[in-house]
């Protein structure tokens, strides 16, 4: 049947208001740096993988643990939205009909966020949390426009978003507890904003969100209070675009697997909670997500060793996935938080276990081993690359973990300044600390964090200006509150074992911290920055190193240790020429900056990576 030509006009003049809006929208609203780079006009550009015949947890000794971790509520409200709005969301897709949901398993897959087939009524992938009433900045509490005006929920991410690493290998799929993350979070947030003003402005679209969060049939006058609310989220979304905007000439893209931590934590507590946009800093020193087995027993944690306190660390990590947090409001109460410390807590204890020694070994989270599914590793080669392990690693990373060298080494002590163990045993392992200067790697993310400064009202008591202290000072505060604010409050005994029996430690050495390097192999990319690809590339000169790699791969390179780098269309390339990105230093070769070691052959590294495998 023949169009006639009013419905022809009729039907450009929607599509023309569509492509405006669009552009609007790219333009304005969702204004992020990184807009340009993932968005081609139809739909947020994202890697296509290929099926896998069957996915298998790694054995760290965590499966009693690992459902409860991977979901238990932290407090955090990261996407600004109610859970209710997540699951009914669509897409970014210019389409006047229905397209997929965001919160498809498929589609956030496509992200990093693996799949969670163990908790499908949730419906949500592993790190994300779905927890109690949500509440705005001001305290009110999400309603549901439709009586009887039911509370919506919150959600957000949990350290297990971050801190769950996969890998593939023909068509085998092994998932990680504790190991670095593949997801690309920037490109998430986009694709979130896309998703919230295209439904706001393409036509259609709203009326079907409306029906999925409201009910069946939604009225106009409840219809016109969603649409407020979801103006209220634009609105807010602009002001975080702006600040991007702000600092974008600064700023790093992150891409898969990197996140700039410490300075989003400062961003969203010092600019967002404090209200104060002078306080927004650029991501310029993104991280590789580290891996996170064994690290509640190490002295100080943070590539840059910079915090003690195991509370304090993991209240900061809330706040900084947006834990609501009031420093702005007196008779709310400042340092009022929506923080699960109890949570926190519980996490916490299920990544220590008990005090480790020579006879248990570490007994939480549990770093793994080389899967048999991979190609058997060559024993006599490993054999010559413990040698070379011993002469040219060991002195920093200390003696495998596997050995009764590293049970019996003077490095676990008690705290600085500590002569008294709070329990039978107590002890940490004191980590080697290597001046920047030494290892030569790229120094952005311990030298920013150092330089960064803050300004906090006098009202909220904070001491420095230095961004690592005033953090360090409104976490513990935060905590405190807490502790002072339960009925009854919590008695200094229960103070002391919820915060690790350590202090609130700061710090910011222009340095980074040499771990152990068991599981290692499990954890590409590398340098704290994940800008060397593969174990092989790193016992390279940085002459030999690849200056350009693609992030986001994860079919699992087994002879060199690391994700595949070929070219992947919607993934990320990440460029070594680039402050913040560098990849030089902890560089075996002839000479002095950077240098921690001779120059080794090829037959060398080889053996060094086959021994890596075994740890």
């Amino acid at each position: 049947m023949a169009w006639k030509p009013n419905s022809i006009v009729a039907s450009l003049s929607l599509l023309v208001s569509v492509v405006v809006a669009a552009v609007i929208l790219i333009a304005g609203v969702v204004a992020y740096p990184y807009v340009a780079k993932v968005y081609d006009g139809t739909r947020v550009e994202l890697p296509h993988y290929p099926a896998v015949r069957k996915t298998r947890w790694l054995d760290q000794n965590w499966a009693d643990q690992r459902d409860w971790v991977h979901h238990a509520d932290q407090g955090t409200a990261t996407f600004h939205i109610p859970y209710e709005w997540f699951m009914a969301l669509e897409q970014p897709e210019l389409s006047l009909t229905s397209v997929g949901l965001l919160s498809d398993p498929a589609y956030l897959d496509r992200f990093g966020f693996i799949p969670d087939p163990d908790d499908p009524k949730l419906g949500l992938p592993v790190g994300m949390a779905r927890g109690k009433a949500m509440v705005d900045a001001t305290a009110q509490p999400w309603r549901n426009p439709r009586a009887p005006y039911a509370d919506m929920t919150r959600i957000g991410l949990t350290c297990a978003a971050c801190h769950t690493g996969r890998f593939t290998y023909q068509g085998t799929e092994f998932l990680v507890d504790g190991g670095p993350a593949i997801t690309d979070l920037g490109k998430f947030r986009t694709a979130l904003g896309l998703s919230l003003a295209f439904t706001r402005f393409v036509p259609y679209r709203f009326d079907r969100f409306a029906e999925r969060v409201i009910g069946a049939n939604p009225s106009e006058v409840e219809k016109t209070q969603l649409l407020a609310q979801l103006d209220k989220v634009l609105a807010q979304g602009k002001g975080l675009s702006d600040l991007d905007t702000m600092v974008a000439p600064q700023s790093v893209v992150e891409g898969y697997g990197r996140l700039d931590a410490l300075n989003r934590i400062g961003n969203e507590v010092f600019a967002v909670d404090l209200k104060n946009p002078a306080n927004y800093a650029a991501t310029s020193a993104p991280v590789h997500f580290p891996r996170i087995w064994d690290a509640p027993w190490f002295d100080w944690v943070q590539y840059n060793s910079s915090i003690e306190q195991p509370m304090v660390r993991n209240a900061g990590e809330a706040m900084g996935v947006s834990a609501m947090l009031n420093l702005t409001s007196a008779t709310g109460g400042f340092y009022n938080s929506g923080i699960e410390i109890m949570n926190l807590h519980g996490i916490e204890k299920a990544l220590a276990g008990k005090q480790p020694n020579a006879s248990t070994g570490f007994t939480g989270l549990k770093s793994p081993q080389w899967p048999s599914e991979l190609p058997p590793i060559d024993k006599t080669l490993a054999a010559q690359g413990a040698a070379l392990y011993k002469e040219l690693c060991q002195g920093c990373h200390l003696p495998p973990v596997s050995s009764a060298e590293f049970w019996t080494s003077d490095r676990w002590s008690l705290p600085a300044g500590r002569t008294q163990e709070h329990y039978p045993g107590e002890r940490y392992l004191r980590l080697n600390v290597v001046p920047i200067s030494r290892v030569g790697t790229d120094p952005a993310q311990a030298t920013d964090m150092l330089d960064r400064k803050v300004s906090v009202p006098r009202e909220l008591d904070i001491a420095s200006d230095s961004f690592g202290p005033a953090l360090g000072a409104v976490t513990e505060k935060t905590i405190t509150h807490w502790y002072d604010s339960q009925t009854p409050p919590v008695p200094p005994e229960k103070r002391e074992e919820l915060n690790g029996y350590r202090d609130n430690g700061i710090q910011a050495p222009l340095a980074y911290k040499a771990r152990p390097l068991n599981g290692i192999w499990a954890t590409p990319p590398y340098l704290h920055n994940g800008s060397v690809p593969n174990l092989y590339a790193l016992l390279s000169p940085v002459s030999e190193r690849p200056a350009k790699f693609y992030l986001g791969n994860r079919e699992y390179d087994p002879d060199n240790v690391g994700y595949r780098t070929d070219r992947l269309e919607g993934g990320f390339e990440l460029d070594t020429r680039i402050r913040g990105n560098f990849n030089t230093g902890h560089e075996f070769n002839n000479g002095k900056d950077g240098v921690i070691g001779r120059l080794l052959g090829p037959a060398e590294r080889r053996a060094l990576v086959e021994f890596l495998k075994t740890m």
